[in-house]
């Protein structure tokens, strides 16, 4: 069996863990390579996050700031949401009831991909990165991971697992925050008997936003998906549903 080697650190407010597999596993290489993304992560989130009362979601919610004074990486991924509404039919949209901005659908999975390069930098090693069920896929060799789907209905256990050698897996749903999305097309709380969808494709970034879009759209969250992207969604009796494709690493 190839050597492994895992790290984790709690950013965002949830546990990131990076997973090594492969003879330079242990290599300062691969050591500075998670340094990196979870140095870049946590700047991320400093300047994202809608909790911190300085970064620039908050400054910009509470008007300290205008478009025109934030980083060129928050007008960046506020034309990414943008895009997302649209390639949803409105599914997605960062903007919330009541008028304020949280990209947070989006900036995870975009800045865990963005960090992830750091990782592809590193030869002849296998790489599973999870920040809090959104997962990056890097398999030089070939040899897939098996990226567990969480139980919405007991976090505790895994529903189901598919194997990827590339690419993202990406979850939303009520088990980690209970009922907190929001239907863009009521303004009100996502009415759906779907307790989670997971979703599968090349794009971490845009399996986020596909599976927030999905879940919002309840029964016909399979039409939601693009093409290359594929989902599971489970119902509130545990029974499965999957897309033709799901599964295939």
């Amino acid at each position: 069996m190839a050597p492994r080697r895992s790290w984790v650190e709690q950013i965002m407010g949830l546990p990131v863990s990076v997973l090594a597999r492969g003879e330079a596993a242990d290599s300062e290489q691969a050591e500075v390579a998670v340094r990196d993304v979870f140095a870049e992560l946590s700047g991320v989130d400093r300047v994202f996050s809608p909790y911190r009362t300085d970064s620039a979601v908050s400054r910009l919610a509470r008007g300290e700031v205008g478009w025109d004074q934030v980083d060129p990486l928050v007008r960046e991924v506020a034309e990414r949401c943008a895009a997302a509404r649209e390639l949803t039919g409105g599914l997605f949209d960062a903007q919330v009831p009541g008028g304020g901005w949280d990209p947070s659908g989006l900036v995870k999975g975009w800045a865990v991909e963005r960090a992830g390069e750091r990782l592809r930098e590193v030869a002849d090693v296998d790489w599973c990165l999870n920040a809090g069920g959104d997962v990056l896929v890097v398999c030089p060799s070939g040899e897939p991971f098996t990226v567990g789907i969480q139980d919405p209905r007991d976090p505790g256990r895994v529903i189901a697992g598919v194997p990827r050698t590339g690419g993202a897996v990406a979850t939303s749903g009520t088990a980690a925050r209970g009922a907190h999305l929001y239907d863009p097309r009521t303004g009100g709380p996502a009415g759906t008997r779907w307790l989670s969808v997971s979703v599968t494709g090349p794009s971490l970034e845009y399996a986020d936003v596909l599976a927030t879009a999905a879940f919002v759209a309840g029964d016909d969250w399979p039409a939601v998906l693009l093409p290359g992207y594929e989902g599971l969604g489970v119902l509130a009796d545990g029974n499965l549903s999957a897309t033709a494709c799901w599964g295939r690493a």
